[in-house]
């Protein structure tokens, strides 16, 4: 889950990550909400690339926040 700053190319860019790795999401929402937009990436990772595709999303221009879920625990990243 994340919330990211409303811009016109900024779906694209959250899929280039997981695109690069070779990885399909199983769910990709995206709903606008006011001035922040929320979307919800359900991928199943490796545990060593978590922390990887993580910081790849954070580094995206306009991503202000990225929450993680491990199994059905969500941490903030």
């Amino acid at each position: 889950m994340l919330r990211a700053e409303p811009s016109p190319g900024l779906l694209p860019r959250l899929l280039q990550p997981l695109a690069k790795r070779d990885l399909t999401p199983e769910r990709f929402r995206a709903a606008r909400e006011g001035e922040v937009l929320r979307v919800e990436i359900l991928v199943t990772l490796p545990e060593g690339m978590v922390h990887l595709v993580a910081g790849n999303l954070r580094s995206v221009v306009g991503v202000a926040r990225i929450e993680v879920e491990h199994g059905r625990v969500m941490r903030e990243a």
